[in-house]
């Protein structure tokens, strides 16, 4: 669950990074996996506070860097990409107990809404789906950086954070002891397309 919302927070982060003031028309851009990582973590019996994460998002985003506010993303990845570093969580938490992986294989992030609230941070606002169900979920983004990657290529980059609450999506095992809320830190680069 917590690697879902990881994906979706890659997703706003880059719709943040639409940002910066500038007088060209909106570009389109595709995340770059390699270097984006939605992170999730929760609390376990007060003891500990585990992280997963997930780096398979696939995903494209519209920046309008004259107007952030028209920017727009969307994102998808596989649930079955979840990574925690221990194989038998990993599992567990793939299993119905939590995301069910075998029948929600896919969670996705669509923006609808980016409000600017500096010169380099957005609130994105958009519709994550896990585990079957739909929820509005807003991040706060931070545009790290727009320009050229070691390859020539322009890229954007974007931090974003964000929280939710896994019963919402229909994943309540062991709540309290396990915590409902879950943390969301998300890091992105997207190379225009």
């Amino acid at each position: 669950m917590r690697h879902v919302f990881k994906s979706t927070l890659i997703a706003a982060a880059l719709f943040a990074g639409s940002l910066t003031p500038a007088f060209a028309a909106p570009e389109t851009y595709a995340l770059e996996a390699t270097h984006t990582e939605v992170v999730f973590s929760w609390t376990h019996f007060g003891f500990s506070k585990p992280t997963a994460k997930f780096m398979n998002a696939v995903g494209t985003l519209v920046l309008d860097e004259a107007a952030p506010a028209n920017s727009s993303v969307e994102v998808s990845f596989a649930i079955d990409g979840l990574n925690t570093g221990v194989a038998a969580l990993d599992g567990h938490l793939k299993s119905k107990d939590f995301f069910d992986a075998a029948t929600y294989p896919t969670a996705t992030f669509k923006s609808t809404k980016v409000d600017v609230t500096g010169k380099d941070t957005a609130n994105v606002t958009g519709n994550l789906t896990i585990h079957g169900v739909t929820k509005p979920v807003t991040l706060a983004v931070k545009l790290n950086k727009i320009g050229a990657n070691m390859k020539g290529v322009k890229t954007a980059g974007f931090s974003a954070t964000g929280q939710i609450k896994r019963s919402d999506f229909g994943m309540g095992a062991y709540v309290p002891a396990v915590s409902d809320e879950i943390a969301l830190v998300i890091t992105a680069e997207a190379n225009k397309k």
